[in-house]
């Protein structure tokens, strides 16, 4: 019997604390920096973020999408013989104890089941599924917590608008379980560490303090053509593997990191505007979280249904990047 795996479950959190362009603005501007509703909108496609309170860690967003996901797939916590936790903004100094470890506990889940964090930035997500996908169809595990979850407001640089405007806090979460049924058809992961200065924290840790900026650093311009390029490829590749074409795409859930990205992969795919979720406009940039936010999003308002096919892809610091095809 062939086993394949299946999102079951989706599950998404926000931060209360929503602030829109104008509200960014206004905070800029006491500190002497000019930006404007209209400059952060026309050039990312972004009108509001969220950001989370300074006690809230990143597994608490995770806790809160996860719930949502057990929910929705009628589990309870200790169904869950795996946690993989996509984050660049982990809870600890040092990347540990993992989140996921973190999740694990708060969630209460006692069964010891394995639990581990990967670090892809904003391919995060893809890569966390991709594993989750081998894992069950190799039979060790059953029923699996994917979550992106991110607090990239404690890394941004709040006196470089290029940056600071761009991204926001939340958590998306899936629940993956073995199935005879298809779900997850194809993934498809690359990366290429020569482009990783082009999107990075520069800073290095030497006897407990930070060497360099602890700060995000990003070339615009450089992220924006090398995103345009791989992401139509990877995207084709995992069509080939799931063998299907784009027609038969019923939604494309890109990474939500900029419209003009996201809209100009939807038209060399050949999909309609209306055939992609758009959630960058309210969320930002939410890094490994963009992913499940948008897909939870679309399940919940019933445009992603049963037997639909998603494709997912996502670009990322690294530079890494990648793609799923899935029959919800």
């Amino acid at each position: 019997m062939t086993i394949y795996s299946k999102i079951v479950g989706t599950g998404s959190y926000l931060p209360p604390n929503r602030v829109t362009n104008q509200d960014l603005a206004v905070q800029l501007a006491e500190k002497g920096i000019e930006t404007s509703d209209e400059w952060i909108f026309s050039r990312s496609g972004i009108s509001a973020r969220h950001y989370a309170e300074p006690d809230v860690q990143s597994s608490d967003l995770a806790v809160a999408a996860a719930k949502h996901a057990l929910d929705m797939a009628g589990m309870v916590a200790n169904d869950i013989d795996l946690i993989i936790v996509a984050t660049s903004t982990p809870d600890h100094f040092g990347s540990f104890p993992s989140t996921a470890c973190v999740v694990q506990q708060k969630l209460g889940i006692t069964t010891g089941g394995a639990a581990f964090d990967v670090q892809a930035v904003c391919s995060g997500f893809v890569y966390g599924v991709s594993i989750a996908d081998a894992f069950i169809k190799a039979g060790t595990h059953k029923n699996v917590l994917v979550i992106g979850t991110e607090v990239f407001s404690r890394i941004l640089n709040f006196e470089d608008r290029t940056t600071c405007v761009l991204f926001g806090d939340g958590a998306g979460a899936i629940v993956m379980t073995a199935s005879q049924e298809p779900g997850v058809l194809a993934t498809k992961l690359h990366a290429d560490g020569r482009y990783g200065h082009i999107l990075c924290v520069p800073g290095s840790v030497t006897n407990g303090a930070v060497e360099g900026s602890a700060f995000l650093y990003m070339d615009g311009p450089a992220v924006f053509k090398l995103a345009v390029s791989v992401l139509e490829k990877v995207a084709n590749e995992a069509l080939q593997i799931a063998g299907i074409s784009s027609s038969e795409i019923d939604w494309l859930i890109p990474h939500q990191a900029n419209i003009r990205i996201m809209q100009s992969t939807a038209r060399k795919l050949g999909l309609p505007p209306e055939r992609m979720v758009v959630t960058v406009d309210q969320h930002g940039n939410t890094s490994a979280a963009s992913i499940p936010l948008a897909l939870d999003k679309a399940v919940r308002d019933g445009r992603v249904k049963p037997g639909q096919n998603v494709l997912m892809e996502a670009v990322g610091g690294g530079f890494s990047w990648g793609a799923i095809v899935a029959r919800m």
